[in-house]
């Protein structure tokens, strides 16, 4: 019990502020192979990964320090990512580290099944024995080798798993008594994971402390980031992660939130229908991991995938990435990156030219500069204090328990497809309100809830693992909150014992605490209270309703606007289905499905439309249902005098700039085509791309005054001189 009380103490220092001094880079990418010429991105940094590679990557291996080297020498800065979870590890399950086999250390399903990550790669029990592992074979390495930037991703402990020996044996330290099989009741299974919960936050916090510790003794100041899915992704796909409360340790500078087509083309339940919704689902990630970080400072990259892990054809990856692109965009507040993940597999990787087909290509022309225009726009995408279009103050509140109740069910209960998170913010998000997610365990946090006017909230999904949370939601509604509490509390997971029902407590739900809290009685029915300030509104309905059955989400919808006009007082709840956002130069805009109706959104200006390889200048356009854009506006621009590249399939250096010319290097990967809008003062009279004159009357566009160029990439630079 001694460990589970240290746990509690950690936790607790949620509430409290730890200041992080933040690293320079914007852009990054993921690879496990050396630098080569056809996947020379450009962004800021690179994570070379893993001391002995990628496990799913079967190409010859060249020693770390040699990757490492081969992208200082082109300018990258350099920085380490491996798997906490997972990774080229054989060494210590096969016994070839300290004379003992580690096998009996992978997760273990109840057949007694060990899943694997690859061959000889378990998924791990993270042991103190396989901790002491990593960080004397993997970490010290890395930071000998110079890195000063460490990226341990996806801390991942299936919900299936928990029944091999290493488990077991955690188990019993942890809690003080034997391993109880997680499949025998709802208490087990919650109990089960929050182990595998704990277990990879203290695996987490020991190998950062430890890289930190170390990297002093050396006069280097290591920074460590936690690469993982959205909360939302993982109580979907059934895994246990620490998520939120790795937030609040000193050791943890940032995250990347994994967000991509494979994540968010989960199908969920909406209007009665179960299908695929990438762009909403890429929304409510991209929020939840903002709300995960945001009250506490640490520093967030936003990650897309042009393509995603399971083989499809290029036309679907295009029409995807679009979406999480469009999504992770407007989050105006986050504007760190990592453009990719295994350009490898992206540039060089073979994929079918279309669904009906299987005939397999390289990676279109067409596709490679699009992707290329959108990823170097990354590379200046402001931040912005802008809002997304739409009723603002709706949010809906999570904690990490969500990841506790998803395997196995028990008594019947099911709650398919996570349908009790989305039943809350589909009907919203469907509706142009950008709802966004509050983490239960941020509320210490005064900033968690500050601009959350209406809180809606559910026990039939997640339960709380604090006691203190439940007095500042009650806090937050005694100052004028609402709070609208979707839920029959019959769950099985209720009776877990818990803080609620144990030393002293004798609640029947936690959410009898809360409500008592507040002066509501206990099993209160449905119906509309007032505390302090503020209302509770109760609906005895878990919000799985609201989206399995098809038109069963008006009881909800009518509360929280009820709530919002007349108790928040937030002006009219106004529906409708597209969102906007202006960034800087940049104009974004979705237009949902689904919704209250299938006008198209209409946009004007003079606009560069980025998701048009060909970078067309329009002066207006419609966005049917169903489209996400990305638009440079020129209208906005605001030195239209200085010459400049507006968009580009490729990143400019040591840019000139005379009073008659302008000149620069271009450089991106070989085997990719260039287009570009170059604005200019006027009209060039000449042009010379690598030294050879290429001047066409046609590109010039004299309204705007831009010049469209075209050329074949190459990453040692392509010179472009314009004159006039």
């Amino acid at each position: 019990m001694k460990q589970l009380l240290t746990f509690l103490c950690l936790l607790s220092i949620v509430g409290q502020s730890h200041a992080q001094v933040k690293d320079k880079v914007k852009t990054t990418f993921q690879t496990s192979r050396e630098w080569r010429p056809t996947i020379d991105n450009r962004a800021d940094a690179v994570m070379v990964y893993g001391v002995g590679g990628n496990p799913s990557d079967k190409s010859k291996r060249i020693p770390f320090e040699e990757r490492v080297k081969s992208w200082k020498d082109r300018g990258y800065i350099t920085h380490f990512m491996t798997g906490i979870a997972w990774g080229e590890y054989q060494d210590y399950f096969t016994g070839e580290w300290d004379g003992k086999a580690h096998l009996d250390e992978g997760q273990v399903t109840v057949k007694g099944d060990t899943i694997w990550h690859g061959r000889m790669v378990p998924y791990i029990v993270p042991t103190q024995n396989f901790l002491k592992y990593l960080k004397e074979n993997h970490v010290k390495r890395v930071i000998d080798a110079g890195i000063d930037a460490i990226f341990m991703e996806e801390p991942e402990f299936w919900a299936r798993a928990g029944y091999s020996e290493a488990f077991k044996r955690e188990w019993k330290n942890f809690y003080g008594f034997d391993w109880r099989p997680q499949h025998e009741s709802p208490e087990n299974t919650y109990l089960s994971n929050k182990l595998k919960y704990w277990l990879y936050y203290n695996a987490l916090n020991e190998v950062f402390t430890y890289a930190k510790e170390y990297g002093k003794t050396k006069g280097m100041d290591v920074k460590c980031y936690v690469p993982t899915h959205s909360l939302v992704n993982y109580s979907q796909w059934m895994i246990v992660s620490p998520e939120a409360s790795l937030a609040s340790l000193p050791s943890v500078d940032g995250y990347i939130a994994q967000v991509w087509t494979g994540t968010s083309r989960e199908p969920n339940y909406f209007n009665g229908t179960e299908k695929e919704r990438v762009f909403e689902t890429a929304f409510l990630e991209y929020g939840s991991m903002e709300s995960m970080t945001a009250p506490t400072g640490r520093k967030m990259f936003f990650l897309t995938d042009p393509i995603e892990d399971w083989p499809r054809d290029w036309a679907d990856y295009k029409k995807n990435y679009q979406a999480t692109f469009t999504a992770q965009l407007l989050y105006p507040k986050i504007a760190d990156y990592e453009v990719m993940p295994w350009p490898e597999r992206i540039y060089e990787g073979l994929y079918k030219t279309s669904a009906n087909s299987d005939t397999k290509e390289h990676i279109p022309r067409h596709y490679s500069t699009q992707m290329q225009v959108m990823i170097n726009s990354l590379n200046t995408m402001p931040q912005s204090d802008t809002k997304v279009s739409g009723s603002s103050g709706i949010s809906v509140l999570m904690s990490n328990s969500l990841m506790f109740q998803r395997f196995p069910t028990h008594a019947g209960y099911d709650d398919p497809q996570l349908a009790n998170f989305y039943g809350q913010a589909l009907p919203f998000l469907k509706r142009g309100v950008p709802i966004k997610t509050v983490h239960l365990e941020n509320v210490g946090y005064k900033e968690a809830l500050a601009e959350t006017k209406v809180l809606l909230m559910t026990y039939a999904n997640m339960k709380p693992m604090e006691m203190e949370s439940h007095q500042h939601l009650a806090d937050w509604v005694k100052s004028g909150g609402a709070l609208v509490y979707s839920g029959s509390d019959q769950d099985p997971f209720q009776s877990v014992q818990e803080w609620w029902n144990t030393k002293g407590n004798n609640y029947t739900s936690p959410s009898d605490h809360l409500f008592e809290l507040m002066n509501i009685p206990v099993a209160a029915k449905e119906g509309i209270y007032k505390y302090g300030k503020g209302t509770v509104a109760i609906i005895r309905r878990d919000p799985k309703d609201f989206v399995i059955k098809a038109d069963n989400s008006q009881q909800l919808l009518d509360v929280v606007k009820d709530l919002y006009e007349k108790q928040a007082k937030a002006g009219k709840l106004i529906f409708k289905n597209s969102f906007y956002l202006q960034r800087g130069v940049y104009d974004l805009v979705a237009v949902l499905e689904e919704s209250i109706s299938n006008e198209p959104y209409s946009i004007s200006g003079n606009l560069i439309d980025l998701y048009d390889p060909q970078l067309p200048i329009l002066k207006t356009k419609q966005v049917q249902p169903g489209e996400q854009c990305l638009f440079l506006n020129i209208d906005r621009v605001k030195d239209k005098q200085k010459p400049q590249v507006l968009a580009a399939a490729s990143r400019e250096y040591e840019e000139n700039i005379t009073a008659n010319s302008y000149a620069y290097l271009a450089k991106s990967p070989i085997n990719t085509t260039n287009i570009s809008r170059v604005l200019l003062p006027q009209k060039p009279k000449s042009l010379r791309v690598n030294h050879k004159e290429v001047l066409e009357e046609k590109n010039w566009d004299p309204h705007t005054k831009t010049y469209l160029l075209g050329f074949e990439n190459n990453p040692d630079g392509v010179s472009v001189v314009f004159q006039w």
